[in-house]
C-alpha cells in the first residue's frame, strides 16, 4: 500500500500546490509511481499538470459523492508513473453534501484507498482551509508535509494547523504523523527570509526538512505551460530543490532505491 501524504496549511500562497506538484514529479522521475489527489476545488494541481478543466466531465467529486471508482476518472501526466485524481470548481459543493454523510470525515480515505496500493506515493493537495475537505484529507493520510512560507506571517496560524493536526491524531486518525515541515519561497538575500528559517528550525527541529525550497522564477512560470519545473527546466534552481526534497523523503522512509550496478563494488 502506497504511503500517503497530504499537503495542508490554511493560509494560501505557501506553496503547497506547487509543492504538490514538483514533489510528485521529482518522486516519478526517480522511478516511483505517484497519484496527486487534487482535493482543492481551486484545482490548480489539475491545470499545472496541463490539463484544461473545461475538458473534464468527471473528477473526485464524483468519487466522493457519487460513488465513482477513482480508477475510472485517473489521468496520466506527461511524466511516466505520474497520475492524477482531478478536481473542478465543482468540489466547493462536495463539502456541504459530505455534512449529511454517515462517517463524513472518512469519505475520502475510502476513495485513497481503493487506489492507493497501485502507487507508492499519493500525494493529496488540500485546500486553502481547515474545512471539512482537509479533515478529510488529514483522515485519510499516513502523515503530513506543512509548507512554510519564508515571510513575516509564515508562523501566523500555524498553531490552528497543528491544533487541527492534534484532534484529528486523537479522535479520527491515531497513525497520522507530521512528515515534515517545507520551506518555502526563500530568498538568501533577504535577513527576514534568514530569520524565518532560523525561527522555524528552532521550534520545531528535526520535523523540518532540511531541503529549502528557494523562490525561483521558472517555479512560477512553470504551471502556466501545464508543466512541473523538471519537465519545463530541468537545470532550474526550483527543478533540483524540489529533486533533493523527493530524495530526502525516500531517504526518510527508506525507499530509496540503489540501482543493481551501483552495488558492484570494482
Amino acid at each position: 500500500m502506497g504511503k500517503i501524504i497530504s499537503l495542508a496549511n490554511q493560509k494560501g500562497g505557501v506553496g503547497k500546490t506547487t509543492s504538490a506538484i514538483n514533489l510528485a514529479a521529482s518522486l516519478a522521475a526517480l522511478d516511483h509511481k505517484v497519484l496527486i489527489m487534487d482535493a482543492d476545488p481551486q484545482a490548480n494541481a489539475t491545470s499545472g499538470l496541463g490539463f484544461d478543466l473545461k475538458n473534464i466531465k468527471t473528477t473526485i467529486y464524483d468519487c466522493l459523492i457519487e460513488g465513482t471508482h477513482p480508477k475510472d476518472i485517473l489521468l496520466n501526466t506527461e511524466i511516466e508513473g505520474l497520475d492524477v485524481l482531478p478536481s473542478t470548481i465543482d468540489l466547493v459543493g462536495a463539502e456541504i453534501e459530505m455534512l449529511n454523510l454517515p462517517n463524513r470525515e472518512m469519505v475520502i480515505k475510502e476513495v485513497a484507498e481503493k487506489v492507493s496500493d497501485n502507487y507508492d506515493f499519493v500525494l493529496i493537495d488540500c485546500s486553502p482551509s481547515l474545512g471539512l475537505l482537509t479533515v478529510n484529507a488529514l483522515t485519510a493520510s499516513d502523515s503530513v508535509i506543512i509548507p512554510v512560507q519564508c515571510e513575516y506571517f509564515a508562523l501566523e496560524g500555524l498553531g490552528k494547523l497543528l491544533n487541527t493536526i492534534k484532534i484529528i491524531q486523537s479522535r479520527l486518525n491515531t497513525a497520522l504523523q507530521i512528515e515534515g515541515f517545507l520551506l518555502t519561497m526563500y530568498d538568501s538575500r533577504l535577513r527576514l527570509s534568514n530569520q524565518v528559517v532560523e525561527e522555524v528550525r528552532k521550534h520545531f527541529q528535526q520535523m523540518v526538512f532540511d531541503t529549502i525550497i528557494q523562490r525561483n522564477i521558472k517555479l512560477s512560470e512553470a504551471p502556466s505551460f501545464g508543466k512541473p519545473a523538471i519537465l519545463y527546466d530541468a537545470g532550474s534552481k526550483g527543478a533540483m530543490n524540489y529533486l533533493n526534497l523527493a530524495r530526502e523523503l525516500l531517504q526518510k522512509n527508506e525507499k530509496t532505491r540503489v540501482k543493481n550496478a551501483e552495488k558492484i563494488i570494482r
